[in-house]
């Protein structure tokens, strides 16, 4: 399958780094014009130009802003009045005891991995409808669908993530745009890998790390193993393409047969 995204324009939103990186880089192969976001200008410089070594006469858009918080969508909507393709990937993690996460926790993560993509997509999605084309897509997880008991106030706002999206895919139908939520299932980051060695032995070489977590807090994996990044990625490509116009108010899951149901 040939994708050409040639003339549209990626907002991917906490793209510094992990899966937010590779579906950058994945997008701008494509062709699209894409927006690198991150809180720190420095580092948003240097992952551009990484990614312009990694994709050579790549489009890029540097974006340094903070969404957490409301002043931080309108600063990336005077940088970027129009997106056609936007992919909503950030988002915050951690362990905690359920009973000791307080209210001020919860808010943050709401805050952050919840409102961050509603306010971009109250930013974008009406000019989107206007030009009759338009991509909206959230990075949600398998922990929306099987909250794991460590992290539930990461898993309520994945969950959230997928009642936006519907409710947004309502929003548009009919006006040419599609919204999707995509779950990724347990992926190989950098950031994970310091969240598996906070729950598996420290002394353990990744391989083995990799397995003792897989076998012992993610067992219903189907591919016993993480999911890289890119593979994340070729579903976000796919979805912001041409051939999935007829893809809307879906769930779709690379989570490598982690969640154990048919639907979604």
């Amino acid at each position: 399958m040939h994708i050409d995204l040639s003339g549209r324009t990626a907002l991917v939103t906490g793209s510094t780094q992990g899966i937010g990186a590779a579906i950058a880089a994945g997008l701008a192969r494509a062709g699209a014009r894409v927006a690198v976001n991150g809180r720190d200008e420095r580092r948003v410089a240097d992952s551009v130009a990484a990614l312009a070594e990694k994709v050579p006469g790549a489009d890029l858009v540097p974006v340094a802003a903070d969404l957490s918080g409301e002043d931080g969508a309108q600063q990336v909507g005077r940088t970027l009045p129009r997106v056609d393709i936007l992919v909503n990937n950030l988002g915050i993690f951690g362990t905690a005891d359920p009973l000791e996460i307080t209210d001020d926790e919860w808010r943050r993560y709401f805050e952050v991995n919840v409102l961050a993509a509603v306010r971009l997509t109250r930013l974008y999605l009406p000019g989107m409808t206007e030009r009759g084309w338009g991509r909206v897509q959230y990075v949600a997880s398998d922990s929306a669908v099987a909250i794991p008991a460590e992290m539930i106030h990461y898993g309520m706002s994945k969950t959230a993530l997928l009642a936006v999206s519907r409710g947004f895919a309502k929003k548009a139908a009919g006006t040419g745009v599609t919204v999707n939520s995509v779950i990724a299932g347990p992926t190989h980051t950098g950031g994970v890998e310091d969240f598996v060695y906070e729950l598996v032995d420290r002394d353990l070489p990744w391989d083995e790390a990799q397995r003792a977590f897989m076998r012992q807090y993610r067992p219903q994996s189907l591919l016993q193993r993480l999911i890289e990044p890119e593979e994340i990625a070729h579903m976000v490509v796919y979805l912001g393409s041409e051939q999935a116009s007829a893809t809307t108010g879906g769930a779709l899951r690379v989570d490598g047969g982690y969640v154990d149901s048919i639907l979604p």
